[in-house]
């Protein structure tokens, strides 16, 4: 039954059927097929949205668009091109510590690659830069928007293994700041070795007048990280302020948030709710089949009986992630595999929290993997080129992203340590 199901959701896919009604549609045919009473269809939905820790998701996603539109990733990028865009590879350098600004505050990797490509592929072309490289640049960048505090699919994994996620959150910090910092270092030798120009040296008053306007947008991550590692709210609370932050800055302060803004700003963010609310209700009605059919139980049995150790767990694991990467999103794959892996991770003793980071720098890896890497179109639509200019860019970036993924297996401390000076 799990081999048909399974098979009748690939061929859904294969036919182009979206993410969410593949799901709920192969599940409800196979429970078709037993004595299931299929009124708890919806209410199983309904339960699995009906969470308080869920709502930090609209809030995230409404925050990032608000911030996007609202002219904060604009003055943020300007003030770093001020300070670094002097340095060789500077202007790479500074799409990478704009992509990291904007992951701590959109939760989204497809939002923080759109916001910083739109401006700054173009600028990188205009300097000189190999456009394959600039896109795979950004590409690469923008998959920080899931790892570096807030990130939708640490709140989702949070929720599904019952894990706190204001520690999820604290767990992506160095593990994102490394491999922000392996790209940086990767641009800086790029650029010397192709000889990519540098930018005019900025004066020390074009620096002030640029970091001053840019300071609002700058304060928002530590406004966000620093209110949930305090304890004084919570994940979803920070969310909210975020947003309210969001239309004080973008309207009063830099005022170029208007009232025509709006509608589109509120569509945008409903949906890319509904996509993630959907994906997770139909997920949910996989899970029960799953739990119904006892498969996380035989599968727990099947490795505790056989003489796979934790090491050789972990590479399969990640093997199976990478290939799941080309061809579902983030949320999907979480939602339908945690629920399996949950007892095998227990049985071997592995840390929830240094697991989320592993599955989530997978995930990173399949935004940027053809064929339905979500990033790959964001870039390509962006830049106006097929979607195989930015395959061929983002290649090296997948392996530089693998060797960061090793690093973070290697070395557990680099995700618990922050989460363990949390009381």
């Amino acid at each position: 039954m799990i081999i048909l199901l399974l098979s009748i959701f690939f061929l859904l896919l294969i036919l182009r059927v979206p993410i969410a009604i593949s799901l709920a549609m192969s599940t409800i045919i196979i429970l078709l097929t037993t004595d299931f009473n299929m009124t708890m269809v919806p209410q199983r939905m309904f339960t699995a949205l009906d969470s308080f820790p869920m709502m930090a998701i609209p809030g995230f996603v409404l925050a990032g668009v608000l911030l996007a539109r609202g002219g904060i990733s604009k003055y943020l990028i300007e003030a770093l091109r001020t300070w670094v865009g002097h340095l060789s590879g500077g202007l790479a350098v500074v799409a990478i510590l704009a992509c990291m600004i904007f992951a701590a505050i959109s939760g989204s990797s497809p939002a923080t690659a759109a916001a910083i490509g739109s401006i700054m592929i173009p600028a990188m072309v205009k300097a000189g830069y190999d456009k394959k490289y600039s896109m795979g640049l950004i590409a690469a960048g923008g998959t920080l928007g899931i790892l570096i505090p807030p990130s939708i699919p640490l709140i989702i994994y949070g929720i599904t293994a019952e894990v706190s996620i204001g520690k999820l959150f604290m767990a992506g910090v160095i593990p994102g700041a490394l491999l922000g910092g392996v790209l940086v270092v990767s641009a800086v030798f790029y650029a010397k070795r192709n000889g990519y120009g540098k930018n005019e040296k900025s004066t020390w008053s074009e620096r002030g007048k640029a970091s001053l306007k840019a300071i609002w947008g700058a304060f928002l991550p530590f406004l966000i990280l620093g209110s949930i590692y305090s304890g004084v709210v919570t994940p979803t609370e920070s969310a909210v302020i975020a947003v309210f932050y969001g239309i004080i800055v973008s309207a009063f302060i830099y005022r170029e948030l208007h009232w025509r803004d709006i509608r589109p700003i509120i569509t945008e963010s409903i949906n890319i709710t509904a996509m993630i609310f959907l994906i997770i209700g139909a997920a949910s009605l996989f899970g029960l089949y799953l739990t119904n059919a006892q498969i996380p139980q035989q599968i727990g049995a099947w490795i505790a009986e056989s003489d796979m150790n934790k090491w050789i767990f972990i590479l399969i694991v990640n093997i199976l992630f990478f290939f799941m990467g080309m061809f579902l999103e983030a949320v999907s794959i979480i939602l339908i595999t945690l629920p399996i892996l949950l007892p095998i991770l227990v049985h071997f003793d592995i840390n929830l929290l240094h697991f989320a980071i592993i599955m989530t720098i997978n995930m990173e890896l399949g935004m940027i993997t053809p064929p339905v890497g979500l990033n790959l179109f964001v870039v390509s639509g962006i830049a106006k080129e097929k979607l195989g200019a930015v395959v061929r860019g983002v290649i090296p970036f997948i392996f530089l992203m693998i060797l960061v993924l090793v690093i973070v297996i290697i070395f557990p401390q680099l995700s618990l340590w922050l989460p363990e000076q949390m009381k």
